[in-house]
Protein backbone atom coordinates (compact mmCIF):
# COMPACT_ATOMS: atom_id res chain seq x y z
CA UNK A 1 0.00 0.00 0.00
CA UNK A 2 1.18 3.65 -0.76
CA UNK A 3 2.30 5.10 2.79
CA UNK A 4 0.25 8.81 3.21
CA UNK A 5 2.53 11.29 5.07
CA UNK A 6 0.69 14.91 5.81
CA UNK A 7 3.23 17.60 4.93
CA UNK A 8 3.56 18.42 8.34
CA UNK A 9 5.35 15.67 9.53
CA UNK A 10 8.54 17.21 9.08
CA UNK A 11 10.87 14.54 10.63
CA UNK A 12 9.18 11.80 8.22
CA UNK A 13 9.65 13.83 5.17
CA UNK A 14 13.24 14.38 5.93
CA UNK A 15 14.10 10.48 6.64
CA UNK A 16 11.97 9.82 3.30
CA UNK A 17 14.16 12.24 1.12
CA UNK A 18 17.80 11.34 2.55
CA UNK A 19 16.68 7.89 1.64
CA UNK A 20 16.91 8.58 -2.23
CA UNK A 21 20.85 9.00 -2.52
CA UNK A 22 21.80 6.44 -5.34
CA UNK A 23 25.61 6.41 -4.08
CA UNK A 24 25.58 4.63 -0.75
CA UNK A 25 29.47 4.52 0.68
CA UNK A 26 29.25 0.68 0.66
CA UNK A 27 28.03 0.81 -3.11
CA UNK A 28 30.89 3.32 -3.70
CA UNK A 29 33.16 1.15 -1.80
CA UNK A 30 32.72 -1.93 -3.61
CA UNK A 31 32.78 0.20 -7.43
CA UNK A 32 35.73 1.51 -6.48
CA UNK A 33 37.61 -1.91 -6.27
CA UNK A 34 35.96 -2.82 -9.41
CA UNK A 35 36.90 0.44 -11.31
CA UNK A 36 40.71 -0.39 -9.79
CA UNK A 37 40.89 -3.62 -11.09
CA UNK A 38 40.25 -2.69 -14.57
CA UNK A 39 42.60 0.51 -14.87
CA UNK A 40 45.47 -2.28 -13.31
CA UNK A 41 44.54 -5.34 -15.69
CA UNK A 42 42.17 -4.06 -18.41
CA UNK A 43 40.76 -6.75 -20.59
CA UNK A 44 41.46 -9.53 -18.45
CA UNK A 45 39.86 -8.01 -15.45
CA UNK A 46 36.76 -7.42 -17.78
CA UNK A 47 36.45 -10.67 -18.30
CA UNK A 48 36.18 -11.76 -14.88
CA UNK A 49 34.14 -9.21 -13.70
CA UNK A 50 31.55 -10.14 -16.80
CA UNK A 51 31.52 -13.73 -16.01
CA UNK A 52 31.25 -13.09 -12.17
CA UNK A 53 28.62 -10.41 -12.80
CA UNK A 54 26.83 -11.19 -15.63
CA UNK A 55 27.42 -15.03 -16.35
CA UNK A 56 28.89 -13.77 -19.78
CA UNK A 57 32.59 -15.41 -20.92
CA UNK A 58 33.65 -12.86 -22.93
CA UNK A 59 36.74 -15.05 -24.27
CA UNK A 60 33.60 -17.12 -26.12
CA UNK A 61 31.15 -14.29 -27.33
CA UNK A 62 33.83 -11.54 -27.54
CA UNK A 63 33.51 -8.26 -26.56
CA UNK A 64 31.59 -6.55 -29.40
CA UNK A 65 28.15 -8.10 -31.02
CA UNK A 66 29.47 -9.46 -34.47
CA UNK A 67 27.44 -8.01 -37.40
CA UNK A 68 25.48 -11.27 -38.50
CA UNK A 69 24.29 -11.46 -34.98
CA UNK A 70 22.92 -8.06 -35.31
CA UNK A 71 21.27 -8.69 -38.53
CA UNK A 72 19.62 -12.24 -37.44
CA UNK A 73 17.99 -10.36 -34.40
CA UNK A 74 16.75 -7.26 -36.66
CA UNK A 75 15.07 -10.38 -38.55
CA UNK A 76 13.29 -11.64 -35.49
CA UNK A 77 11.83 -8.83 -34.17
CA UNK A 78 9.17 -7.64 -36.89
CA UNK A 79 7.86 -5.38 -39.15
CA UNK A 80 6.01 -3.87 -36.61
CA UNK A 81 8.41 -3.07 -34.27
CA UNK A 82 10.83 -1.93 -37.03
CA UNK A 83 7.87 0.66 -37.52
CA UNK A 84 7.72 1.40 -34.11
CA UNK A 85 11.32 2.32 -33.99
CA UNK A 86 11.45 4.24 -36.82
CA UNK A 87 8.12 6.65 -35.82
CA UNK A 88 10.16 6.97 -32.71
CA UNK A 89 13.30 7.76 -34.20
CA UNK A 90 11.96 10.80 -36.34
CA UNK A 91 10.16 12.73 -32.92
CA UNK A 92 13.67 12.05 -31.19
CA UNK A 93 15.73 13.33 -33.97
CA UNK A 94 13.43 16.40 -34.22
CA UNK A 95 13.85 17.01 -31.10
CA UNK A 96 17.37 16.32 -30.95
CA UNK A 97 17.55 18.91 -33.99
CA UNK A 98 16.49 21.83 -32.23
CA UNK A 99 18.81 21.52 -29.08
CA UNK A 100 22.33 21.66 -31.06
CA UNK A 101 24.29 24.59 -29.67
CA UNK A 102 25.16 27.16 -33.24
CA UNK A 103 28.06 28.70 -33.93
CA UNK A 104 27.89 32.34 -33.13
CA UNK A 105 30.04 35.72 -33.09
CA UNK A 106 29.62 39.51 -31.74
CA UNK A 107 31.59 42.47 -31.62
CA UNK A 108 31.50 43.73 -27.64
CA UNK A 109 33.31 46.64 -29.29
CA UNK A 110 35.28 48.08 -32.23
CA UNK A 111 38.22 45.81 -33.41
CA UNK A 112 37.08 43.25 -30.09
CA UNK A 113 35.54 40.26 -31.82
CA UNK A 114 33.83 37.25 -29.47
CA UNK A 115 32.33 34.18 -30.35
CA UNK A 116 31.89 30.42 -30.39
CA UNK A 117 32.55 27.74 -32.83
CA UNK A 118 31.29 24.19 -31.75
CA UNK A 119 32.84 20.45 -32.74
CA UNK A 120 30.98 17.22 -31.41
CA UNK A 121 32.82 14.63 -29.53
CA UNK A 122 35.20 11.97 -31.07
CA UNK A 123 33.85 9.17 -28.97
CA UNK A 124 30.20 8.64 -26.95
CA UNK A 125 29.59 5.38 -25.26
CA UNK A 126 26.12 5.20 -24.60
CA UNK A 127 25.08 2.75 -21.46
CA UNK A 128 22.12 0.67 -22.20
CA UNK A 129 21.11 -0.79 -19.09
CA UNK A 130 19.93 -4.53 -18.84
CA UNK A 131 18.36 -5.48 -15.82
CA UNK A 132 14.87 -7.15 -15.95
CA UNK A 133 13.89 -5.37 -19.31
CA UNK A 134 15.46 -4.70 -22.64
CA UNK A 135 15.28 -0.73 -23.62
CA UNK A 136 15.55 -0.45 -27.49
CA UNK A 137 14.28 2.56 -26.42
CA UNK A 138 17.23 3.94 -24.39
CA UNK A 139 19.22 2.90 -27.61
CA UNK A 140 17.21 5.73 -29.56
CA UNK A 141 17.57 8.07 -26.82
CA UNK A 142 21.65 8.00 -25.57
CA UNK A 143 22.46 7.45 -29.86
CA UNK A 144 20.08 9.84 -32.01
CA UNK A 145 21.55 13.16 -30.09
CA UNK A 146 24.70 11.92 -30.33
CA UNK A 147 24.52 11.42 -34.04
CA UNK A 148 22.36 14.85 -34.74
CA UNK A 149 25.74 16.35 -32.73
CA UNK A 150 28.05 14.44 -35.16
CA UNK A 151 29.53 12.49 -32.77
CA UNK A 152 32.40 10.47 -35.43
CA UNK A 153 32.22 7.08 -33.38
CA UNK A 154 29.50 5.57 -31.27
CA UNK A 155 29.64 2.71 -29.32
CA UNK A 156 26.67 0.95 -27.11
CA UNK A 157 27.07 -1.13 -24.41
CA UNK A 158 24.87 -3.62 -22.74
CA UNK A 159 25.87 -7.12 -21.29
CA UNK A 160 23.69 -9.28 -22.91
CA UNK A 161 21.73 -7.28 -25.86
CA UNK A 162 18.68 -8.76 -26.86
CA UNK A 163 16.73 -9.12 -30.24
CA UNK A 164 14.98 -5.28 -29.46
CA UNK A 165 18.11 -3.66 -28.43
CA UNK A 166 20.25 -4.75 -31.39
CA UNK A 167 17.49 -4.36 -33.86
CA UNK A 168 17.08 -0.39 -32.30
CA UNK A 169 20.99 -0.37 -32.65
CA UNK A 170 20.53 -1.45 -36.24
CA UNK A 171 17.87 0.61 -36.65
CA UNK A 172 19.85 3.80 -36.15
CA UNK A 173 22.60 3.06 -38.19
CA UNK A 174 24.72 2.02 -34.89
CA UNK A 175 27.10 -1.14 -35.48
CA UNK A 176 29.42 -1.60 -32.53
CA UNK A 177 27.57 -2.94 -29.00
CA UNK A 178 29.76 -3.93 -26.67
CA UNK A 179 28.88 -7.28 -24.14
CA UNK A 180 29.95 -4.77 -21.13
CA UNK A 181 27.75 -4.14 -18.13
CA UNK A 182 27.69 -1.98 -14.72
CA UNK A 183 30.38 -0.28 -13.28
CA UNK A 184 33.46 -2.43 -15.60
CA UNK A 185 31.48 -1.45 -18.30
CA UNK A 186 31.58 2.58 -17.19
CA UNK A 187 35.24 2.07 -16.25
CA UNK A 188 36.49 0.42 -19.24
CA UNK A 189 35.42 3.27 -21.58
CA UNK A 190 36.76 6.27 -18.95
CA UNK A 191 40.01 4.76 -18.96
CA UNK A 192 40.37 2.24 -22.05
CA UNK A 193 41.99 -1.40 -22.33
CA UNK A 194 43.09 -3.44 -25.03
CA UNK A 195 39.82 -4.05 -26.72
CA UNK A 196 37.73 -1.17 -25.40
CA UNK A 197 38.29 2.38 -26.99
CA UNK A 198 38.61 5.06 -24.56
CA UNK A 199 35.30 7.43 -24.78
CA UNK A 200 35.22 11.18 -24.39
CA UNK A 201 31.47 10.43 -22.81
CA UNK A 202 29.52 7.84 -21.32
CA UNK A 203 25.80 8.75 -20.75
CA UNK A 204 23.04 6.73 -20.04
CA UNK A 205 21.46 5.15 -17.21
CA UNK A 206 22.12 2.67 -14.97
CA UNK A 207 21.48 1.06 -11.63
CA UNK A 208 23.22 2.38 -8.33
CA UNK A 209 26.87 0.60 -9.20
CA UNK A 210 26.66 2.35 -12.95
CA UNK A 211 25.57 5.41 -10.86
CA UNK A 212 28.11 5.37 -8.37
CA UNK A 213 30.89 4.65 -11.39
CA UNK A 214 29.80 7.43 -12.97
CA UNK A 215 30.58 9.53 -9.92
CA UNK A 216 33.63 8.17 -9.14
CA UNK A 217 35.15 8.72 -13.09
CA UNK A 218 33.48 12.06 -13.92
CA UNK A 219 36.97 13.45 -14.17
CA UNK A 220 38.78 10.61 -15.94
CA UNK A 221 35.88 10.94 -18.53
CA UNK A 222 32.83 12.94 -19.52
CA UNK A 223 29.20 11.78 -18.23
CA UNK A 224 25.90 13.26 -18.59
CA UNK A 225 25.08 12.85 -14.96
CA UNK A 226 24.94 10.48 -12.22
CA UNK A 227 21.32 9.00 -12.34
CA UNK A 228 19.78 6.52 -10.17
CA UNK A 229 16.55 4.62 -9.99
CA UNK A 230 13.53 5.89 -11.72
CA UNK A 231 11.31 9.11 -10.34
CA UNK A 232 7.60 10.59 -10.29
CA UNK A 233 6.12 12.95 -8.91
CA UNK A 234 2.92 14.04 -9.58
CA UNK A 235 0.89 17.28 -8.45
CA UNK A 236 -2.64 17.90 -8.26
CA UNK A 237 -5.84 18.26 -6.38
CA UNK A 238 -8.52 16.65 -9.59
CA UNK A 239 -7.71 13.95 -12.06
CA UNK A 240 -8.60 10.37 -12.78
CA UNK A 241 -7.18 8.36 -9.86
CA UNK A 242 -6.93 5.73 -11.81
CA UNK A 243 -5.28 7.18 -14.23
CA UNK A 244 -2.60 8.59 -11.73
CA UNK A 245 -2.21 5.06 -10.32
CA UNK A 246 -1.57 3.79 -13.38
CA UNK A 247 1.16 6.03 -14.22
CA UNK A 248 2.84 5.61 -10.97
CA UNK A 249 2.42 1.77 -10.82
CA UNK A 250 4.75 2.17 -14.76
CA UNK A 251 7.00 4.21 -12.89
CA UNK A 252 7.49 1.99 -9.84
CA UNK A 253 7.86 -1.39 -12.21
CA UNK A 254 11.30 -0.24 -13.21
CA UNK A 255 12.70 -1.30 -10.22
CA UNK A 256 12.66 -2.18 -6.54
CA UNK A 257 13.97 1.06 -5.74
CA UNK A 258 12.12 3.57 -8.18
CA UNK A 259 9.32 6.16 -6.53
CA UNK A 260 6.77 7.32 -7.24
CA UNK A 261 4.80 10.04 -5.36
CA UNK A 262 1.77 11.97 -5.42
CA UNK A 263 1.68 15.06 -4.09
CA UNK A 264 -1.90 16.63 -3.82
CA UNK A 265 -4.25 18.97 -1.27
CA UNK A 266 -6.93 16.28 -1.56
CA UNK A 267 -6.97 13.75 1.26
CA UNK A 268 -9.97 12.37 -1.21
CA UNK A 269 -8.19 12.01 -4.45
CA UNK A 270 -5.04 10.54 -2.09
CA UNK A 271 -7.45 7.62 -1.10
CA UNK A 272 -8.33 7.38 -4.18
CA UNK A 273 -5.23 6.89 -5.60
CA UNK A 274 -4.34 4.87 -2.89
CA UNK A 275 -7.13 2.07 -4.09
CA UNK A 276 -6.71 2.15 -7.41
CA UNK A 277 -2.85 1.45 -6.92
CA UNK A 278 -3.85 -1.62 -4.72
CA UNK A 279 -6.04 -3.08 -7.57
CA UNK A 280 -3.82 -2.38 -10.71
CA UNK A 281 -1.17 -3.90 -8.15
CA UNK A 282 -3.53 -7.27 -7.80
CA UNK A 283 -4.81 -7.45 -11.63
CA UNK A 284 -0.92 -7.36 -13.10
CA UNK A 285 0.70 -9.26 -10.33
CA UNK A 286 4.09 -6.60 -10.55
CA UNK A 287 5.88 -7.71 -7.52
CA UNK A 288 8.73 -4.85 -8.29
CA UNK A 289 6.42 -2.38 -8.21
CA UNK A 290 4.68 -3.30 -5.66
CA UNK A 291 8.14 -3.43 -2.87
CA UNK A 292 8.39 0.67 -4.92
CA UNK A 293 5.52 1.46 -3.77
CA UNK A 294 4.95 0.02 -0.27
CA UNK A 295 8.72 1.41 0.68
CA UNK A 296 9.90 4.16 -1.86
CA UNK A 297 6.82 5.84 -2.95
CA UNK A 298 4.30 8.14 -0.81
CA UNK A 299 1.29 10.48 -1.01
CA UNK A 300 2.49 13.62 0.53
CA UNK A 301 -0.85 15.85 1.63
CA UNK A 302 -0.26 19.52 1.45
CA UNK A 303 -2.19 22.48 2.47
CA UNK A 304 -2.90 23.66 -0.98
CA UNK A 305 -1.35 23.49 -4.38
CA UNK A 306 1.27 26.14 -4.17
CA UNK A 307 2.76 24.03 -1.25
CA UNK A 308 2.70 20.96 -3.18
CA UNK A 309 4.42 22.62 -6.35
CA UNK A 310 7.14 23.83 -3.32
CA UNK A 311 7.60 19.94 -2.28
CA UNK A 312 8.22 18.88 -5.79
CA UNK A 313 10.59 22.01 -6.02
CA UNK A 314 12.37 20.36 -3.18
CA UNK A 315 12.42 17.02 -4.43
CA UNK A 316 13.75 18.16 -8.24
CA UNK A 317 12.05 14.91 -9.45
CA UNK A 318 13.53 12.85 -12.47
CA UNK A 319 9.42 13.33 -13.87
CA UNK A 320 6.90 15.82 -12.71
CA UNK A 321 3.30 15.49 -13.80
CA UNK A 322 1.07 18.54 -13.20
CA UNK A 323 -2.44 17.64 -13.37
CA UNK A 324 -4.93 20.12 -15.00
CA UNK A 325 -5.63 21.81 -12.20
CA UNK A 326 -2.02 22.62 -11.39
CA UNK A 327 -0.75 23.40 -15.13
CA UNK A 328 -0.86 27.27 -14.30
CA UNK A 329 1.73 26.61 -11.73
CA UNK A 330 4.04 25.63 -14.28
CA UNK A 331 5.55 29.15 -13.62
CA UNK A 332 6.25 27.94 -10.11
CA UNK A 333 8.30 24.80 -11.09
CA UNK A 334 12.06 25.57 -10.60
CA UNK A 335 13.47 21.90 -10.80
CA UNK A 336 12.68 18.76 -12.71
CA UNK A 337 14.13 16.51 -15.23
CA UNK A 338 10.85 16.73 -17.65
CA UNK A 339 7.48 18.16 -16.73
CA UNK A 340 4.56 16.43 -17.77
CA UNK A 341 1.35 18.62 -18.49
CA UNK A 342 -2.43 17.57 -18.22
CA UNK A 343 -4.01 14.39 -18.00
CA UNK A 344 -3.41 13.28 -21.73
CA UNK A 345 0.39 13.52 -20.92
CA UNK A 346 1.62 10.28 -19.36
CA UNK A 347 5.73 9.83 -18.54
CA UNK A 348 5.37 6.56 -21.03
CA UNK A 349 5.05 8.84 -24.09
CA UNK A 350 7.70 10.65 -23.27
CA UNK A 351 9.22 7.66 -22.44
CA UNK A 352 9.41 6.12 -25.89
CA UNK A 353 7.56 8.35 -28.33
CA UNK A 354 6.94 11.78 -28.32
CA UNK A 355 10.67 13.00 -28.99
CA UNK A 356 11.48 14.21 -25.34
CA UNK A 357 14.69 12.44 -24.11
CA UNK A 358 13.80 9.80 -21.34
CA UNK A 359 17.64 10.29 -19.99
CA UNK A 360 16.55 12.36 -17.27
CA UNK A 361 18.87 13.32 -13.99
CA UNK A 362 17.51 11.75 -10.67
CA UNK A 363 17.67 12.31 -6.76
CA UNK A 364 17.27 15.73 -7.18
CA UNK A 365 20.26 15.82 -9.76
CA UNK A 366 17.28 18.25 -11.31
CA UNK A 367 18.52 20.82 -9.38
CA UNK A 368 21.93 21.62 -11.41
CA UNK A 369 20.50 20.11 -14.68
CA UNK A 370 18.22 18.89 -16.92
CA UNK A 371 17.69 16.24 -19.34
CA UNK A 372 20.08 14.29 -21.97
CA UNK A 373 20.39 17.06 -25.06
CA UNK A 374 22.77 16.69 -28.36
CA UNK A 375 24.30 19.99 -26.53
CA UNK A 376 25.56 17.09 -24.26
CA UNK A 377 27.84 15.53 -27.32
CA UNK A 378 29.38 18.78 -28.52
CA UNK A 379 32.51 21.11 -27.57
CA UNK A 380 31.88 24.62 -27.64
CA UNK A 381 34.66 26.24 -28.14
CA UNK A 382 35.50 30.34 -27.44
CA UNK A 383 37.14 32.10 -30.05
CA UNK A 384 38.40 35.61 -30.16
CA UNK A 385 39.69 38.32 -32.27
CA UNK A 386 41.20 41.87 -31.41
CA UNK A 387 42.82 44.34 -33.58
CA UNK A 388 45.10 46.82 -32.27
CA UNK A 389 42.78 49.55 -32.16
CA UNK A 390 40.28 47.34 -30.33
CA UNK A 391 43.34 45.62 -28.07
CA UNK A 392 44.31 49.37 -26.84
CA UNK A 393 40.47 50.27 -26.26
CA UNK A 394 40.84 47.74 -23.79
CA UNK A 395 44.61 48.48 -22.54
CA UNK A 396 43.59 50.27 -19.50
CA UNK A 397 40.98 48.05 -18.01
CA UNK A 398 42.93 45.08 -18.56
CA UNK A 399 46.31 46.56 -16.61
CA UNK A 400 44.18 48.35 -13.98
CA UNK A 401 42.47 44.31 -13.48
CA UNK A 402 46.09 42.89 -13.65
CA UNK A 403 48.01 45.10 -11.28
CA UNK A 404 44.97 44.62 -8.95
CA UNK A 405 45.05 41.24 -8.99
CA UNK A 406 49.01 41.77 -8.60
CA UNK A 407 49.98 39.43 -12.33
CA UNK A 408 52.53 41.53 -13.59
CA UNK A 409 53.23 39.57 -16.23
CA UNK A 410 49.57 39.98 -17.75
CA UNK A 411 49.56 43.28 -17.23
CA UNK A 412 52.97 43.37 -18.75
CA UNK A 413 51.73 40.87 -21.81
CA UNK A 414 49.36 44.39 -22.73
CA UNK A 415 52.04 47.16 -22.33
CA UNK A 416 54.57 45.34 -24.47
CA UNK A 417 52.03 45.36 -27.49
CA UNK A 418 51.84 49.44 -27.58
CA UNK A 419 55.61 50.04 -26.14
CA UNK A 420 57.58 49.97 -29.35
CA UNK A 421 54.58 50.44 -31.57
CA UNK A 422 52.18 53.32 -30.60
CA UNK A 423 50.46 53.22 -33.74
CA UNK A 424 49.00 49.91 -33.11
CA UNK A 425 46.25 51.80 -31.25
CA UNK A 426 45.24 53.06 -34.74
CA UNK A 427 45.33 49.31 -36.97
Amino acid sequence: MLPLIRSEEKNRLSRWLRARNPCDPATLKTVSRILDAVRRNGDAALVRLTLRYDRVDLRKTGFTVPGDEIRLARARVGRDFLVALRHSARNIRAVACSQAPKAWSISTRPGVNVGQTVRPLDRVACYIPGGRFPLPSTVLMSAIPAMVAGVREICLTNPKPADAVLAASSEIGVRTVFRLGGAQAIAAFAFGTESVPRADKVVGPGNRFVAAAKKLLAGECGIDFVAGPSELVVVGAEGPPGWIAADMVAQAEHDPDASAILITPSVRLARQVQRCAARILAELKLPVAEAALSSRSAVIVTPGLAEAVEWANELAPEHLTLLDDAVGHLDQVRAAGAVFLGKYSPVAAGDYASGGNHILPTAGAARARGGLTAADFVRTISVQRLSGRGLFGLKDTIVRLADAEGLKAHSYSIRARFADDPPAQGR
